[in-house]
């Protein structure tokens, strides 16, 4: 039989067998086109390319092709001959099957995501093996679902399947890509594209209607990338709060876990945090300042996500207190709610750049990655004026914007300043959709500032009714870089800690399982690799934890840290700060020393004034 195809090379009349598969018309098809590979040539049944035929194996009687029928055919835009030079090609589009995700990713491709509903004894008519409209199962993306179960955003992968039914692709969709099957994922991009072939010079020098940036409005985005929060304990945002209780300042926290399935929506994901390690920052009563972007917060980073990693976890989010007490005792003030703000634009900034320094790995966008499964969440006072959390994500946009250098932090918590264009910032129209007193919906210029409500997403929180934390130990370590509340990790500090267990494998296996005394044991440089790798396989393999501590005990690694440990000083650098209960300021800092002469520090040497109670170099207190 013979099959016409239209192409960009115009009408080519193809003859196959009835037995011939998809795979035998393409390769046939491919020197009409010009084309060098037969897998570069995307086939579809209709003009606007909706329906694409992907099943190179089947035969063209079996996907109901006949004598005379007309397919439509073009290049895949990964393999079209580029008219820039060599030098300046960009690069090719990132193939699937090398890019990475994340495992619940892959277990939730594998699943339909259909949505089970039992016989409606109303209104269906059939007997108990049938199916209708009423009881057969429903899309996980469906509207009429979704609102009846009060589910504002869907879910990541539930996006996705709409996505892809939209581009008439069904099915299994867990098996590999076709290699021309053009992706259906995409980030907004509002940077000037590069290497222009427009015949202009450069940007800045030139600029034309293809490589500038379209208009911006920004709109409630459908779907968020991670739908619920899970705290393995309590103790885990306690030992955060613990620092609050003992300064009445602020303090920052990078949350560490695993992602896994949420069974509060169709195709959902949760991510369980294990623990919170706290970076150095500088701390106040209204806020913290972290010094994120820089060498030295990466590299102290980089050692806390190679822990995590042998842990079996990664960093999966941040969380940051706004707590200011109240009048009435053990309430805190409620300032963040609808009347006020959720996040100020400045956190907001800073979350949308940890969103964009962790993206997801995703194989159905075009450049290997789609939004991010970073959360960000604030622990303040609500409407009763108890301690709760909330959780919250930014849309892709609200990525692009942080990308393309596009907004600013304002003075007001709830306004987002647009930035101004430069000689070398491109800033397109932005725009904003609300709804006005007569309930008509109104189109309103972003410039120079919108409300950052337009970036977020809300995402649910709390803790199983059973906690099985990762992280056992019931006495906790000392935190990290906490020295201005008179709390040290030193030698003596672990001393003290596991001085108790060094001889009861049983014991030591559950004061190990410390998240923060592993940072710190790992990044003293006393245990090799193997030693490392059997410390948090303990917290890997809790079944095991006892076996793999008597390994432990007997390795030339530990046995060197025990000897390091017996010649440790017992004196104790963490001294008990004054009450926080008496005043609303910070208590950190104790009375100057009665002496009027200038003090040596007995740690670093460094010669400080009568004045200080702390050294100025290291920090670490006087007494």
């Amino acid at each position: 039989m013979i099959i016409r195809v239209r192409s960009p090379e115009g009408m080519h009349r193809v003859e196959v067998g009835l037995s011939d598969s998809l795979g035998v018309l393409l390769e046939k098809l491919a020197p009409l086109m010009k084309v060098p590979a037969a897998d570069a040539i995307v086939l579809t049944r209709d003009a606007q390319g909706r329906e694409i035929l992907a099943e190179f194996e089947q035969s063209a009687v079996s996907l109901g092709l006949k004598h005379g029928d007309m397919l439509f055919a073009n290049v895949a835009p990964s393999a079209r001959p580029s008219e820039e030079p060599d030098s300046v090609k960009a690069a090719p589009r990132q193939s699937a099957m090398q890019v990475k995700q994340a495992a619940v990713d892959n277990e939730l491709e594998k699943e339909d995501g259909l949505i089970k509903r039992k016989r409606d004894a109303k209104m269906c008519k059939h007997g108990a093996n049938a199916m209708c409209e009423y009881c057969m199962p429903i899309e996980p993306y469906d509207a009429g679902y979704l609102e009846e179960h009060g589910i504002k955003h869907m879910s990541f992968h539930a996006y996705l399947r709409k996505t892809l039914a939209e581009h008439k692709i069904g099915g299994d969709i867990s098996g590999a890509l076709p290699v021309n099957m053009p992706l259906p994922l995409e980030e907004p991009e509002y940077r000037v594209k590069q290497h222009c072939v427009g015949g202009h010079a450069p940007w800045p020098a030139g600029i034309c209607s293809k490589c500038q940036p379209s208009a911006i409005t920004l709109q409630r985005q459908p779907f968020r990338m991670v739908d619920n929060v899970e705290f393995a304990s309590a103790d885990v945002v306690d030992t955060l709060l613990s620092f609050w209780r003992m300064s009445r300042c602020q303090r920052l926290g990078f949350m560490y876990g695993r992602y896994s399935r949420s069974a509060d929506v169709p195709l959902g994901i949760k991510a369980e945090v294990e623990a919170v390690y706290e970076p150095r920052q500088a701390w106040e009563e209204d806020g913290v300042r972290v010094r994120v972007g820089t060498d030295e917060l990466d590299a102290e980073m980089a050692h806390v996500d190679a822990v995590a990693a042998r842990c079996g976890m990664e960093v999966v989010g941040m969380i940051f207190t706004d707590l200011t007490p109240a009048e009435e005792p053990n309430k805190v003030l409620y300032r963040r709610h609808a009347d006020s703000y959720f996040l100020t634009s400045l956190e907001c900034r800073l979350a949308a750049f940890m969103q964009a320094k962790y993206p997801n790995a995703c194989r159905w966008a075009r450049n290997g990655h789609f939004g991010s499964k970073f959360i960000t969440c604030c622990v303040s006072g609500n409407q009763d004026g108890d301690i709760d959390i909330t959780a919250w994500q930014l849309s892709n946009s609200a990525m692009a914007m942080q990308r393309a250098d596009l907004m600013v932090p304002s003075s007001v918590p709830s306004k987002m300043c647009v930035q101004k264009p430069t000689d070398t910032r491109y800033v397109p129209d932005v725009f904003y959709r609300y709804t006005n007193e007569y309930n008509l919906p109104v189109t309103a210029n972003a410039k120079p500032a919108f409300p950052v409500e337009y970036l977020l997403l809300t995402l649910t929180q709390g803790s199983p009714l059973t906690p099985n934390p990762a992280f056992r130990s019931t006495t906790p370590f000392v935190i990290e870089n906490r020295e201005h509340v008179h709390t040290v990790q030193t030698l003596g500090a672990l001393k003290r800690h596991i001085s108790s267990a060094l001889q009861d494998p049983e014991r030591l296996s559950v004061v190990l399982a410390d998240f923060h005394l592993l940072v710190y044991l790992l990044g003293q440089g006393i245990l090799g690799d193997a030693e490392a790798e059997l410390v948090c396989r303990i917290v890997r393999e809790p079944m095991e934890a006892v076996q793999l501590a008597q390994e432990l005990m007997a390795s030339g690694g530990w046995q060197t840290l025990v000897l390091m440990l017996n010649e440790a000083s017992d004196g104790d650098l963490n001294a008990q700060p004054p009450s926080a209960g008496t005043s609303s300021t910070s208590t950190t800092q104790a009375p100057p020393p009665p002496s009027a002469t200038p003090w040596a520090c007995r740690h670093c040497t460094f010669e400080n004034s009568a004045s200080a109670t702390s050294c100025e170099m290291c920090a670490l207190p006087r007494d």
